[in-house]
């Protein structure tokens, strides 16, 4: 019979233990693909933020329509379209200043606002065709005149 001493054993046991101990991460190679990740997550960001834009003026499209829509039905009702001191609000309560519709019917249960938060500009006549109103959004930064300006009445 062969005799077997714990000290055969035993280096053995710290190799395997040793091996053990260097297979995991670095905190360095942890910071520093965390540091990647930031920066590719970053950048992502930068880019989502022009597509957001994007559809913002989408939903000022189809805002442009929709109202659109609701104004003509105001109009085969009423008979005219509403006068600029009315605005759209004669399309959710019906108007007591001149001109009085003839007919009236709530086409709309409230306003919808511009994806900023602010509520769209009602012009009749218009400033481009006279003879249909317009409607303007003044944009992201809610001023009149500026660059990001829409209205109703500009090519698509």
């Amino acid at each position: 019979m062969m005799k077997t001493t714990s000290y055969d054993t035993a280096p053995l046991l710290m190799i395997k233990k040793s091996k053990m101990i260097h297979a995991g991460f670095t905190l360095l190679e942890m910071v520093i693909v965390l540091g990647i990740i930031a920066m590719i997550m970053g950048g992502a960001i930068f880019v989502m933020k022009n597509i957001s834009d994007s559809g913002a003026i989408t939903v000022v499209d189809g805002d442009f329509a929709s109202i659109e829509n609701a104004l003509q039905a105001y109009k085969n009702n009423a008979g005219n379209y509403p006068s600029g001191q009315q605005g759209l609000m004669a399309l959710v309560e019906k108007p007591s200043s001149a001109p009085r519709p003839r007919r009236w019917i709530q086409i709309m249960d409230q306003l919808p606002k511009d994806p900023w938060g602010k509520e769209y500009v009602y012009k009749y006549p218009g400033s481009k065709n006279r003879s249909r109103p317009e409607l303007i959004c003044y944009g992201k930064d809610g001023l009149e005149g500026t660059e990001d300006d829409m209205s109703s009445q500009d090519p698509r």
